[in-house]
């Protein structure tokens, strides 16, 4: 082993063990783009070149692989979200939100599955944060209708259909940046106050947090 691989960098970490840690995180983000978030762990370690054994040592489960591998997206929804509800106009805000994950999205095709199924309400932090995540969007909703912005008849679950058919569009045009941009723009289109003429079907009972997107553009569920 060279001297430089058993120097320890700021995060403690050894110059080896990082790039391995480094290699674990592009393989999963691949891998669950792909195969969904459930593909084996095994097939995460093969694809990153480095042992099961390994795998484990730097993320014990499943939850901890996702968590860290999609952290940078997680950190900028959260920013969006926090960035919307200062925004002194919610339109706006509202309107950044949307683009903000579907950009997201369209960038990396794992993330939307991590988002909504593979953060589950494991410990009592996480599902604080998730219950304030939500409470803070409905605040948005509530202020942009308020406002006159957003239709009245808005429902959560609307965001929720809005991503599986942007998701559906990205995994059979994965390239085609402009017709994400435009999907979404008729979209945020379809959800001002103006566009409202007549009454809606019944809103879907699809929250949020259960969305059974998977990276494929099946619906599955994860328990």
């Amino acid at each position: 082993m060279s001297e430089s691989s058993r120097i320890a960098g700021p995060d403690g970490l050894r110059a080896d063990a990082r790039r391995n840690r480094e290699r674990i995180l592009v393989a999963a983000r691949a891998v669950f783009a792909e195969h969904g978030i459930d593909a084996p762990m095994a097939t995460v370690a093969r694809r990153a070149g480095v042992g099961v054994a390994t795998l484990y040592r730097r993320f014990p489960t499943r939850d901890a692989l996702v968590r860290a591998a999609f952290a940078r997206q997680m950190e900028i929804c959260a920013r969006a979200l926090t960035e919307a509800l200062a925004d002194p106009d919610p339109w706006r805000g509202f309107q950044r939100l949307v683009e903000t994950a579907c950009a997201l999205q369209w960038e990396e095709r794992g993330f939307p599955a991590a988002f909504v199924a593979a953060f589950p309400d494991s410990t009592a932090d996480h599902a604080r944060d998730r219950e304030q995540a939500e409470r803070d969007f409905m605040t948005l909703v509530r202020r942009a209708q308020a406002a006159g912005a957003l239709r009245a008849d808005f429902h959560p679950s609307d965001i929720a259909v809005a991503l599986l058919s942007h998701g559906g569009l990205v995994t059979a045009l994965p390239r085609d940046r402009e017709a994400s941009r435009r999907l979404v723009a008729y979209l945020l289109q379809s959800f001002r106050a103006e566009a409202a003429h007549g009454a809606l079907p019944p809103p879907s009972a699809l929250p949020l947090r259960s969305l059974p997107l998977a990276a494929d553009g099946s619906q599955r569920r994860r328990p």
